[in-house]
C-alpha cells in the first residue's frame, strides 16, 4: 500500500502542478470527454474521492449511496452534472486537494486486501487505490489533451496496465457479452524501457508495444488505431476496441482519428 499511495499522491501531484497556472477562463477550455470543460473534470475527480473517503470509513452511508444510484442511475447523473459547479477555480481546488489527502491517508493504512464496495465489483483496497490513479491519469489526459501539452510519462502507469489487463474480463461482463476463452499476451516497454508482460508466451492473441498507448486505449482517450500497439489476433482485436478498466456502463471508446493530438504547445516533467 506504500508504493501505490505514493505513486496515487504524485499522481495528484503531477495534475495540480499543471491546473495552478491555469486563470479562471481556462478552466472553462472544453477537453475531449464528452465536451466536459477542465473544470468539470476536476469536479468528478473531487467527488469521486470524496465517495471513495466515504466508501472506507462509512461502508453503511456508502451502501445506502449505491443503493439510490442503482435505483435512479439518471437522478445520480443529474447530481454529478451539478456538484461543485457553483465553486470558484480556487475554491474547487481547495476541496479536491482535501478529499485527495483524505484518501491517500485513509488508503495508506489500509490492508491491502481489505474487500471495499465500489461502484463496479467490490475491490480490495489495493485495488481501490489503483482505481483512483487509473481515473486520475485518465482524466488529466483529457486536460493535457485540451491543453495541447504532451505528457512525459512515468513508470506509473504499470498499475494502469495491471488495472487494464485484469479488467479484460469486466470489459466483456459489462456489456452482457460472452468473456473470450483465448487468452491474450500482453507485452509493453515501460517508459523506462523495461518490458512488462502478462498472460502465457505462447497465446495466438498478443499486444505489443508502448505501455502508455495501451494506458490510452483501455482508459478510452485514444483508439487502438492511433497508437503504435500492435495488435494481433481476432480476440486481441475485438478487447482493444471495447477495453474498458473503469466502473460504469459501457461506454465506447473514440473513434479513429478522434482523439489524434500532434500540435502540442508545450511538454511537462514527470513528477
Amino acid at each position: 500500500m506504500k508504493t501505490i499511495c505514493s505513486d496515487l499522491k504524485a499522481e495528484y501531484d503531477e495534475l495540480e502542478s499543471v491546473l495552478a497556472d491555469l486563470d479562471e477562463s481556462q478552466w472553462e477550455m472544453k477537453t475531449p470527454f464528452l465536451n466536459w470543460s477542465i473544470k468539470d473534470e476536476i469536479r468528478h475527480l473531487a467527488y469521486f474521492d470524496e465517495r471513495a473517503v466515504l466508501a472506507i470509513t462509512n461502508p453503511k452511508a456508502f451502501n445506502h449511496h449505491l443503493a439510490e444510484v442503482l435505483n435512479d442511475f439518471e437522478a445520480f447523473e443529474k447530481t454529478l452534472e451539478k456538484f461543485g459547479l457553483e465553486m470558484l477555480p480556487g475554491e474547487l481546488m481547495e476541496w479536491w486537494r482535501n478529499q485527495r489527502e483524505i484518501i491517500v491517508d485513509i488508503l495508506a493504512g489500509c490492508a491491502r486486501k481489505e474487500r471495499l464496495r465500489w461502484y463496479g465489483p467490490s475491490m480490495s483496497a489495493l485495488s481501490l487505490a489503483t482505481s483512483r490513479l487509473m481515473e486520475t491519469w485518465a482524466h488529466g489526459q483529457d486536460i493535457f489533451d485540451a491543453l495541447r501539452i504532451r505528457r512525459i510519462t512515468t513508470d506509473r502507469l504499470r498499475h494502469i496496465v495491471h488495472l487494464g489487463v485484469t479488467t479484460f474480463k469486466w470489459t466483456y461482463d459489462n456489456r452482457c457479452l460472452k468473456i473470450p476463452a483465448e487468452p491474450v499476451r500482453v507485452e509493453l516497454t515501460s517508459p523506462s524501457g523495461d518490458l512488462w508482460t502478462w498472460g502465457p508466451e505462447d497465446a495466438e492473441n498478443k499486444i505489443r508495444g508502448p505501455a502508455e498507448d495501451f494506458c490510452l486505449v483501455v482508459v478510452q482517450c485514444r483508439h487502438v488505431d492511433d497508437t503504435s500497439l500492435e495488435v494481433i489476433g481476432r480476440i486481441a482485436r475485438d478487447w482493444m476496441e471495447k477495453a474498458q478498466c473503469f466502473a460504469g456502463p459501457p461506454r465506447d471508446g473514440p473513434r479513429p482519428g478522434e482523439r489524434v493530438v500532434t500540435d502540442y504547445a508545450s511538454t511537462t516533467a514527470p513528477v
